[in-house]
């Protein structure tokens, strides 16, 4: 099961766990419970699928179960084994190990002898009408559904027919497999659903073995009754399935007890997309770099950025499981990230948009050197038991560009011409004059300190208004960062124009190559989230020598959201 179940809180009960509870107690399945993620392996994994992996995984847990992973391979115009092995990876990198991993592709053989016995019991058969033709003929919510003209075939002809599909001796869409049900009922997945069509893509598993690939619909429920799953969690979309599903079951062979189709709310949130065909897109279209590219909702994406697999395991668990559909603020999610980053992250100080300072009455040695100095900070005040670091602080500094106004604004409290700061516990500050390139942009602030204030206090007890965060020149080390808005900038993404790639945020990503850091950033290491000190919490990328992408700002915006709302 999970790596760290021992350690996690005891969840709250719901209806799914009720459910199962239920039947415990009824030795519906013997006491017995199975559950399964059935993830199609036609894209990466994103922020919605974990609801799922954590709800699956956290039943059987919760009542001494096992969960396994089943891959829904039935589409092999689309799956590949690239996204099979990043799946995996990011099932375990939440923290969960499956007991099995299997693929609706193990079943073809026996899936395809259960439809002969269908046919067999005059419970299917096979149509040679195109997929538009049966779709126009399905009708709709209160319009008649038209019987197929190949609904009556004789049982010889579609079992002969059937055998041919699989032969190859057909065109893909020339005929189909449908099951023979109710065209008039009120429920549209019962208006003879197919269950086979004809098609020639290569399987990342089965090659070109197979020609005929079973629909969702009927490889999905009798995979769980193979397997022998007992409890089928599903999101709501599925919910309308269940009549299917059952009908499936009921009319088959089963080597266990059937299977009972559970249906939750699935997490979507505020200006995240998680459509794998838009998702796609972005990847193909080169908007983003990849699948796992920072600002993408994939969990790839978002352990690149650095979320913690805790926080999204704590987040699906404290939002708890609900029958409504409802879209959660992402500002929720990362609340819930910064509160386990403040408590885990080291602290450093990094400056993104250096501007240099000098302080022009520092000492210099015997040798006419410039004295080093080293001031002792703390690795996390949230964690005393972290320690301290030594940083290094010298007359030659780096601090950032906007922490500096030649010509202050109202209410600017930071460095400005006659001012005196203090720069984070080191020494206290006053701004004499600037130096300016040919284009008048200040490029250098000079500086005077008072030693008098060694720790940032003055013996006086003078205050300072701001306190800077700052880099010493000769111990710094070389950061590229970025940072991140919203990738699409509406909370409903497509909300007004239908189409959610519309609202695109062309500025979701910035760059700042020439960023400085402490010595010790070099010891950070890859995947590492920090502290960057009055900026946010960065991820080291894992790939990418020195650069970091910023995981969320200091800035509570979720508590600012409830406060507006009176909560």
């Amino acid at each position: 099961m999970s790596q760290d179940a021992t350690a996690r809180k005891p969840v709250a009960s719901d209806f799914i766990r009720e459910v199962v509870e239920r039947d415990n107690e009824k030795g519906t399945y013997g006491g017995r419970v199975q559950t399964r993620f059935p993830p199609e392996p036609n894209g990466y994994l994103h922020i919605g699928h974990a609801k799922a992996i954590v709800q699956d995984f956290s039943i059987a847990e919760a009542f001494d179960g096992i969960c396994n992973v089943r891959f829904d391979d039935t589409n092999p115009d689309t799956e590949e084994t690239e996204f099979v092995d990043s799946i995996l990876q990011d099932i375990e990198w939440l923290g969960y190990h499956p007991e099995n991993v299997y693929y609706a592709s193990d079943y073809f053989e026996n899936l395809y002898e259960w439809a002969l016995e269908l046919i067999r019991r005059g419970l299917a058969y096979v149509d040679d009408q195109s997929g538009e033709t049966i779709s126009e003929q399905r009708g709709g919510f209160g319009k008649p559904g038209i019987e197929s003209p190949f609904r009556n075939r004789p049982v010889e002809e579609s079992l002969d027919l059937f055998a041919r599909m699989r032969a190859g001796e057909f065109a893909d869409g020339e005929r189909c497999l449908r099951a023979k049900i109710d065209m008039q009922s009120d429920n549209m997945w019962l208006r003879d659903p197919v269950m086979y069509r004809i098609r020639r893509g290569h399987h990342h598993r089965t090659g070109d073995a197979w020609c005929i690939y079973p629909t969702y619909d009927w490889a999905h429920g009798q995979s769980d009754a193979i397997e022998g799953v007992t409890h089928s969690i599903c999101t709501l979309e599925f919910d309308s399935h269940r009549p299917l599903y059952n009908w499936f079951l009921e009319n088959l062979p089963l080597p266990s007890d059937q299977p009972k189709q559970l249906e939750f709310a699935r997490l979507e949130f505020t200006h995240i997309v998680t459509s794998k065909r838009r998702l796609k897109k972005l990847v193909a279209d080169g908007v983003v770099d990849g699948w796992d590219d920072a600002r993408m909702p994939t969990l790839s994406g978002l352990r690149r950025r650095g979320y913690p697999a805790s926080a999204i395991r704590t987040f699906c668990t404290e939002i708890g499981t609900a029958r409504t559909n409802s879209r959660h603020a992402i500002e929720a999610l990362e609340a819930v990230v910064r509160r386990e980053l403040n408590a885990e992250a080291q602290r450093k100080m990094v400056v993104l948009r250096p501007l240099k300072l000098v302080l022009t009455n520092w000492p210099v040695d015997a040798e006419g050197q410039p004295v080093v100095e080293y001031f002792e900070v703390a690795n996390n005040p949230e964690r005393p038991e972290d320690g301290t670091r030594q940083v290094a602080f010298s007359g030659e500094l780096v601090i950032e560009s906007e922490d500096f106004a030649e010509v202050p604004p109202p209410k600017f409290f930071r460095l400005s011409p006659g001012r005196e700061v203090r720069l984070r516990g080191a020494y206290l500050v006053t701004a004499t004059d600037v130096v300016k390139d040919e284009d008048g942009n200040v490029v250098q602030v000079n500086a005077t300190y008072d030693p008098e204030t060694r720790g940032g206090d003055a013996p006086d007890g003078r205050k300072v208004k701001s306190t800077m965060h700052w880099v010493s020149v000769p111990h710094a080390v070389p950061v590229e960062a970025a940072l991140y808005e919203r990738l699409f900038t509406s909370p409903v993404p497509g909300e007004r124009t239908g189409e959610p790639l519309d609202d695109l945020n062309p500025n979701s990503r910035e760059l700042l190559p020439n960023a400085l850091g402490e010595a010790s950033i070099a010891e950070v290491a890859p995947g590492q989230v920090v502290q960057f000190e009055r900026l946010g919490y960065f991820a080291k990328d894992p790939d990418r020598p020195g650069f970091f992408h910023r995981t969320v700002g200091l800035k509570d915006e979720w508590a600012a959201i409830q406060k507006k709302q009176g909560k």
